[in-house]
């Protein structure tokens, strides 16, 4: 009697576990989908390991030969740029014994030499050679090399990597939201973005879909930040309320924003959108007027940064990025960035301080929005009610001619487009 290998390759077509459209109502989705670890096995095989997944950022390995380990699921992955100068997302894994051939977080080298048998592969993932090669019939018999995610694609120096070998293109799968990284690169005077400030590391004790949820839903800041608004005197609890001219916007494919610009042209005051005045940065001001031409850097600098939640992992959140990876049906890790803007210092160091405040270790709005998280990931633990209620502003939707679906700034529109897209990845091929 034989039996048949497991099947181990993620991108193997198979049917899914569980039933998605019992799951996933128009305005209600079941509490399994954040708690089964059926529907997480799902979630990698359809999303995972078959979308494009943002993993970082080519500012991080700018110079030939550097690299840094990043994750793309929970696969370990070494982000290198070659002596060419090519972007490669490699496996961590040695071809031979399976060993981490890497352990830095970063660094710059031509290779990677694994520590138990010393098998070496250059920064393409390439065999480079082996010990004692006659053991294997003498030199370069071996073809093998480290495994690599097939298609990289970047937008703007943003890398993302997909392990479905054949599929949409990066920019097709951005869609419309292509436009809101292309609204953060025009506030740097020379169009480019760095995320070079180093990653925070968040563990977090709740199912990434709670956070990928979250970033676009403009109903909880006020209640959820509302302690921190009030001690801060900040505005920005105002933009999300009933009376606000913000709006709730999806893309398709199950990116989604919070548009904050009606509210920022509404007082039409350059750099309010970073809770200052233009006298305030004269350096960056007349950069951007020297770049743009003094109406459009005017146009840009009131409108301000996007607040965009791109699927299935990147948050972009005015003036900071969030890299969203899951561990777990019921864990993920988020890492979160400063943006720097180049050509922009007088921004860039303000950038950073107001990021460790929010979402640095002893950051204020992270701290809410992660008891948040953890609190709902055990309310779905509970058996009673089963259903999430996604219904808020359903009757108030409005289609523009592009297409992009859009309600009122606490609406959770964001959220319905976010589960349709998910339910046809998870039921692709029934």
């Amino acid at each position: 009697m034989s039996t048949s290998p497991v099947q181990t390759d993620p991108r193997a077509a198979r049917a899914p576990r569980v039933d998605y459209r019992e799951l996933i109502r128009d305005t209600q989705v079941h509490g399994t989908l954040y708690t089964s670890p059926e529907v997480y096995a799902d979630e990698l095989e359809r999303i995972w390991y078959s979308t494009w997944v943002f993993v970082g950022h080519a500012s991080e390995v700018p110079e030939p030969n550097d690299y840094v380990r990043k994750k793309l699921g929970p696969q370990d992955v070494i982000m290198t740029r070659d002596s060419a100068g090519e972007v490669h997302l490699l496996l961590n894994r040695c071809a031979h014994r399976g060993n981490l051939v890497c352990d830095d977080k970063a660094g710059n080298s031509t290779s990677f030499r694994c520590p138990y048998h010393g098998w070496t592969y250059r920064n393409n993932g390439d065999l480079l050679g082996y010990p004692y090669p006659n053991g294997y019939g003498g030199k370069n018999k071996l073809q093998l090399g480290l495994g690599r995610v097939p298609r990289v694609a970047e937008y703007r120096g943003f890398v993302f990597g997909s392990f479905a070998e054949e599929g949409p293109s990066l920019e097709e799968h951005l869609g419309a939201a292509k436009g809101e990284i292309d609204r953060l690169a025009r506030l740097s005077p020379t169009g480019k973005v760095e995320l070079t400030a180093g990653w925070l590391q968040h563990r977090t004790h709740a199912n990434w879909k709670l956070l990928a949820e979250n970033e676009t839903d403009g109903y909880h800041p006020q209640f959820v930040h509302g302690s921190i608004f009030s001690v801060t005197g900040s505005p920005i609890g105002a933009l999300y309320s009933e009376k606000s001219t913000a709006v709730t916007r999806a893309f398709g494919g199950g990116h989604s924003e919070n548009d904050l610009r009606p509210e920022f042209r509404r007082f039409a005051e350059p750099m309010r959108w970073f809770g200052t005045t233009a006298d305030r940065t004269p350096e960056y001001v007349a950069a951007m007027k020297q770049a743009y031409g003094e109406e459009e850097a005017n146009r840009i600098m009131i409108e301000g940064a996007p607040h965009v939640m791109i699927f299935p992992n990147l948050f972009i959140a005015e003036i900071q990025v969030f890299n969203i990876q899951p561990v777990g049906p019921g864990e993920c890790v988020q890492y979160s960035t400063a943006v720097q803007l180049e050509g922009a210092p007088e921004l860039n160091q303000r950038m950073v301080s107001q990021s460790i405040g929010s979402v640095g270790p002893a950051g204020m709005l992270l701290a809410d929005d992660t008891e948040m998280y953890e609190r709902n990931q055990r309310g779905a633990e509970l058996l009673e009610p089963q259903w999430l209620e996604v219904s808020r502003g359903v009757l108030r939707e409005t289609t523009e001619e592009n297409g992009a679906v859009v309600a009122g700034a606490t609406d959770e529109n964001a959220m319905r487009a976010f589960w349709r897209h998910y339910k046809n990845l998870m039921l692709e091929g029934r």
